[in-house]
C-alpha cells in the first residue's frame, strides 16, 4: 500500500492521465478518487495543479474526441457498441437525444456531471454530425469543468484524504485490499444495474419482415415513433406518430385497446421501445410489440423513410 501511495506521489500525472482516458474511453472504473487524491497532493506541494489539469483535461479530450470520430464514421450504430463497453443502461441513448435535441453542443459543458450523459454524448456528437470546432470547444469547457471540480474537492478535503491515506498505509497489504475491493463493488454495481435493466427489456418483439407483410396485406396497426424529435427529422417510419413524451398522442384516445401498437427507436436493445410500450400496458393497451431493431431493421428490409 506505501509503494502504491509513493507511485501516486511520484507519478501522479501519469496515474491521473491513464485513469481519466480510460474511464473516458469507456472502462467502468472511477476517475474522481484519484483526481481528489492528487488534488490533495497538490495541496501540500507535492503535485502541481496546473499540470495535473491539463494532464485530466487532454486525457478527456484525447478519448473524447476519438468517440467524436468514431461516431462521425459509424453513425447512431456506435451507440450500441458504446453502451456495451460502458455498462450504460442503454436508455441512455434515449436521454442524450433530447438533451441533445433541446440545448444543443452546449450541453457537453455539463456532460460528465450528468450520470448516462457523458459515456454515449460525445459518440452522438459525431452521429449527428456536430461541427468540429463547437464540439472541441464545448468539450474542453466541459472537461475543464470536471476535472476542476475533482481537483478543487481534494485541494479543499486535503486533510480528511491525509488522513484516509494516511490509515490506509498503516493498514498495508489490508488497505490494498480495501481499495481494489471498493473498485470491485464499483464495477460490481454498475454491472447489476446494467443487468438488471436488460431483464426488464424482456418482451415479446415485432420483427421488422412482420410488421412490413401486416402493411402489405392491407393492416394498419398504430405504430408509434418514441425517438427524440432531432432523430425524427431525419425520417421515419410512414404513418409513425410522433413519440410518448410529456403528452399522450391524441391518436392514442380512440384507439381500439385490443388493436395492435408497435413501438420502435433506435436505441441497444429497443430499450426506449420497450419503456414506452410498458407504459401502454399499463394505460390498458393489451396488443403492443417494440420492433425488434427499431427503425434500423426497417431500413435495412429495404423499406423507405417519410420525411415531414
Amino acid at each position: 500500500m506505501e509503494l502504491l501511495i509513493q507511485l501516486i506521489a511520484d507519478y501522479g500525472l501519469g496515474f491521473v492521465f491513464v485513469n481519466v482516458l480510460a474511464l473516458q474511453l469507456g472502462a467502468p472504473v472511477p476517475a474522481y478518487p484519484m483526481l481528489m487524491v492528487t488534488g490533495a497532493l497538490a495541496a501540500r506541494g507535492e503535485q502541481n495543479v496546473a499540470a495535473l489539469l491539463g494532464t485530466a483535461v487532454a486525457a478527456c479530450l484525447i478519448a473524447d474526441i476519438t468517440w467524436y470520430v468514431i461516431g462521425r464514421w459509424m453513425g447512431r450504430r456506435v451507440l450500441r457498441v458504446l453502451c456495451q463497453i460502458s455498462l450504460s443502461p442503454d436508455g441512455c441513448v434515449r436521454q442524450t437525444e433530447s438533451i441533445f435535441t433541446r440545448f444543443g453542443p452546449a450541453s457537453l459543458m455539463v456532460a460528465k456531471f450528468v450520470p448516462g450523459f457523458a459515456s454515449v454524448a460525445t459518440a452522438m456528437a459525431g452521429a449527428l454530425h456536430i461541427r468540429r470546432r463547437p464540439f472541441v470547444l464545448f468539450d474542453a469547457v466541459g472537461a475543464a469543468l470536471w476535472v476542476g471540480v475533482g481537483l478543487a474537492l481534494g485541494w479543499l478535503f486535503a486533510p480528511a484524504i491525509d488522513s484516509i491515506v494516511d490509515t490506509l498505509a498503516q493498514l498495508g497489504r489490508w488497505g490494498l485490499m480495501l481499495v481494489l475491493g471498493a473498485i470491485a463493488l464499483f464495477i460490481a454495481a454498475k454491472w447489476w444495474q446494467r443487468y438488471r435493466f436488460n431483464q426488464q427489456l424482456r418482451m415479446a418483439r415485432l420483427s421488422a419482415p412482420a410488421l412490413i407483410e401486416l402493411i402489405d396485406s392491407g393492416q394498419r396497426p398504430l405504430i408509434v415513433d418514441v425517438r427524440a424529435q432531432i432523430a425524427r427529422d431525419e425520417g421515419r417510419i410512414p404513418g409513425a406518430i410522433a413519440g410518448l413524451d410529456d403528452a399522450s398522442p391524441p391518436e392514442l384516445a380512440g384507439h381500439p385497446k385490443d388493436a395492435l401498437i408497435v413501438v420502435y427507436c433506435a436505441c441497444p436493445n429497443d430499450a426506449s421501445a420497450v419503456i414506452a410500450a410498458r407504459k401502454l400496458l399499463e394505460r390498458g393497451f393489451r396488443n403492443v410489440r417494440p420492433l425488434a431493431g427499431g427503425i434500423d431493421a426497417w431500413v435495412a428490409a429495404g423499406r423507405a423513410l417519410e420525411v415531414s
